[in-house]
């Protein structure tokens, strides 16, 4: 399985999970989960392969209160020079996701060109791109209609009041920037990343938190986006314990207790199961639509939405989305903060302090005190292995410029947007403009 193919990609053969029909009878047993996490989630690969999907908010230039209708967005990406494949969340959140591609340079040269080409169209089209982690104004439509998303509202408004609010809420208007990195060449280091992405995580949220405002207002978070992501359903959202497990022992444990979200009867008919069966359950006791096969079990694990996923490579999920060039330091440093071996032993003492603070990074940002010290720590190591690297100058450039606008002075992108709220009550940030580029 190759890295960042979590989405198929046009041109490219593309990971397909097939539709199937639970069983009559019960086929599998615990062990079988555990024996498809060791093949389809922890295959150890050298690549050394790096994927970015960027999201934004779409905004109509002219009415900023106005819906951008999805197809629009289609028709200006229907051709991008670097090959990413455009898609769209459930509230036409747009979405690019780059191919693999050996490191952090060519990755980011990448998608930024296709991101200047998307944008660039759209601007002429009057629709702008927007880095937020969440819609500030309204609560949003659901504007995309298919089978997955429609059972997957129907089972998040089937929970509390609050955990129905949330669901919609992160389906509609939030966005992200996610970073994939490949698991490395053995068992040991698939380990090791493992650990260095769930312990730097919150260092990484609490840096690039962009989504302080909701409603109209301040919201108490520097990251809204991240604390709505956990309220909506803590076995699936909140982070896998990594304390006193190996990788993939703590990710089948994972699966196996989450909440079965839906079961696919057929290629258009998903059922969503309103009353508590964990995928533990249903392999023990079925259901009266049936028994799951390993079909199913590989589609359970893509409605788990934890901060780190391991799918054939690593998913870094817990970063807002970014304007230009601020997600350029976040997938550099993301990346090097796990993947090389002198920079994650250099920040390790500093991101001790600050592993499982999960709920401080989203509430504080960097003015969480131990947050904000951890991260000077952790950068100044993430750049200096960049610069041993030869880490391509662009990127170097956008990593120290985000140490000495927001690092050194323990504040995040969050804090940008909540200045500007309180000056002129501004919410939504000009839309993205990224340089023209040209891939080769």
């Amino acid at each position: 399985m190759d890295l960042a193919r979590a989405k198929p990609r046009v041109g490219r053969r593309a990971l397909r999970i097939p539709i199937a029909v639970p069983a009559a009878r019960r086929s599998l047993t615990t062990r079988d989960v555990r024996r498809l996490v060791d093949d389809q989630c922890f295959l150890p690969t050298a690549s050394g392969r790096i994927g970015v999907e960027m999201e934004w908010l779409a905004i109509c230039l002219a009415d900023l209160d106005q819906p951008v209708p999805p197809e629009l967005v289609g028709e200006a990406g229907a051709e991008l020079p670097a090959g990413s494949r455009l898609t769209f969340e459930p509230g036409g959140q747009v979405e690019l996701s780059s191919p693999p591609l050996r490191g952090i340079g060519p990755a980011c040269a990448s998608i930024a060109s296709d991101a200047a080409a998307l944008t660039a169209d759209l601007a002429e089209r009057g629709i702008g791109l927007v880095g937020l982690g969440l819609d500030p104004r309204r609560k949003r439509a659901r504007c995309i209609d298919k089978p997955r998303y429609e059972a997957m509202e129907a089972y998040f408004d089937a929970q509390g009041v609050s955990e129905r609010a949330a669901g919609r809420t992160m389906m509609r208007s939030t966005a992200a920037l996610q970073v994939n990195v490949d698991l490395g060449a053995t068992t040991a280091e698939a380990e090791r990343r493992w650990h260095r992405a769930h312990d730097s995580g919150p260092l990484l949220a609490a840096a690039f938190a962009n989504s302080p405002l909701a409603c109209g207002a301040p919201s108490g978070w520097r990251s809204r986006r991240l604390a709505v992501w956990t309220d909506v359903d803590e076995s699936r959202t909140l982070a896998a314990q990594t304390n006193g497990a190996d990788a993939a022992s703590a990710w089948a444990d994972y699966a196996l207790a989450a909440r079965v979200m839906f079961i696919r009867k057929e290629e258009n008919d998903y059922v969503p199961i309103l009353e508590t069966l964990t995928l533990e359950d249903w392999i023990e006791r079925g259901h009266e639509l049936g028994f799951p096969t390993l079909d199913d079990v590989s589609y359970h694990f893509t409605t788990l939405f934890p901060p780190v996923r391991p799918r054939g490579w690593l998913e870094m999920r817990m970063i807002d989305s970014l304007p230009d060039p601020w997600w350029r330091a976040a997938v550099a440093v993301a990346t090097t903060l796990v993947c090389d071996d002198g920079a994650a032993g250099a920040a390790a003492p500093a991101i001790e302090a600050t592993r499982g603070r999960w709920v401080d990074a989203a509430r504080h940002g960097l003015g969480h005190p131990e947050l904000g010290d951890a991260a000077a720590s952790a950068f100044d190591a993430a750049l200096h292995a960049m610069v041993q690297l030869g880490t391509d100058a662009t990127t170097v450039l956008a990593v120290e410029a985000f140490v000495d606008r927001y690092v050194a002075r323990r504040r995040s992108p969050a804090d940008d947007r909540l200045d500007a709220w309180q000056e002129d009550g501004a919410l939504i940030p000009e839309p993205d403009q990224f340089a023209a580029a040209t891939w080769a």
